[in-house]
Formats: structure tokens, C-alpha cells, sequence
């Protein structure tokens, strides 16, 4: 018995922990305060060091050379990596880099990642008729985050409040049953 409640328990634990954005062996290397607009100011500078960003994905292409590029509108990250926030809280894009091939169907447009990775620098390309400076990354460590859902608020009955009873009602009688509000014939 005593085997079940620790093997349950461990599951438990696993479960609530979450999904492990930074690897172990990276965990020394990743620069936890230099911020992603002082990389885009001066990827240079930084070249070398491993940072982790994150955002929505704006396109994903195969390369020639074996490999992808990532292109990451960059989003403000929760404590736990996750991107948050709206998309007029970027404060710019970035592309990275994957050593393997990484279908584009898997990854598609709007698809919120992590990644960490070692600055290389910087890349001009024209985006909508502009040049625009992008960040390099190369990925040592891609995650890739499920889809929000929407959330609905449901409030259980009974509900114990100030006014109301420990019943169905702010009176101490039977639940009161109201007929459904469906089709009428």
C-alpha cells in the first residue's frame, strides 16, 4: 500500500511541475537578465550568450542546408517561460535558427513558443517593403506551448454566502426546479 501512495504521489509531483523550458545543461549558461530589447538594440554585444525569449510565430521556412528558420514576434514571458500578453506588447521580432528540419505544418502561424538560445548576431531582411534588423538565435532548446483555450466561469450550486442558506436558495425550503427555456411548440 505504502508503494501505490509514493507512486502516486511521484505522479502527482511530475504533473504539477509543469513543462521544463530550460534543459539541465543549459540551466548555467542562460543570461537570466539581459532582456530582449537590449539584444535588439546591440545583438553584437551579446553575441555568444544564451538567452531565453519567447512569442507567436510569424512563419516557419525550410532551408536549403539542412535546417529551419523561425521567424518570433516576441511576447513578454510568464515566470514559468510561457508567452503572455497581447501582440501590441512586442517590442520586436527575432528570427531562430534549428539545426534539423521542422516541418512547417507542425509549426504553424500564431503558435506560441520558448526558445532557448545562443545569440549569433543579427540579420537584415525587407519585411513588408522595410528593412528590418532582426536578432539571430541558433535553438538549443524549442517549446512549444499548447493552445489557450477560453475559460467560462461556472459557479457551483449550492452557494454558501452571507444572505443565502446552505440550500439552493437565499430560503431554507427545497431547490426550486424552473422548466428548461428550450423549443416551444
Amino acid at each position: 500500500m505504502k508503494v501505490l501512495t509514493i507512486a502516486v504521489a511521484g505522479i502527482g509531483f511530475t504533473a504539477c511541475a509543469g513543462i521544463p523550458v530550460v534543459p539541465p545543461e543549459l540551466k548555467d549558461k542562460v543570461e537570466r537578465d539581459v532582456l530582449f530589447q537590449q539584444v535588439k538594440a546591440s545583438p553584437l554585444s551579446y553575441k555568444g550568450k544564451f538567452i531565453v525569449v519567447g512569442g507567436a510565430v510569424l512563419s516557419v521556412k525550410p532551408l536549403k542546408q539542412d535546417g529551419t528558420r523561425i521567424e518570433v514576434l516576441q511576447l513578454p514571458l510568464y515566470d514559468d517561460y510561457e508567452p503572455q500578453g497581447r501582440l501590441t506588447d512586442s517590442h520586436g521580432r527575432f528570427l531562430a535558427f534549428h539545426k534539423e528540419f521542422l516541418d512547417p505544418a507542425t509549426i504553424p502561424a500564431g503558435t506560441r513558443v520558448t526558445v532557448v538560445g545562443e545569440v549569433t548576431g543579427s540579420m537584415t531582411s525587407v519585411s513588408d517593403e522595410i528593412d528590418y534588423a532582426y536578432p539571430t538565435l541558433d535553438i538549443a532548446s524549442l517549446t512549444i506551448w499548447p493552445p489557450k483555450l477560453p475559460a467560462y466561469w461556472f459557479r457551483p450550486y449550492p452557494y454558501f454566502g452571507a444572505y443565502w442558506g446552505p440550500y439552493w436558495g437565499p430560503y431554507w425550503g427545497p431547490p426550486q426546479w424552473v422548466p428548461w427555456a428550450g423549443e416551444r411548440k
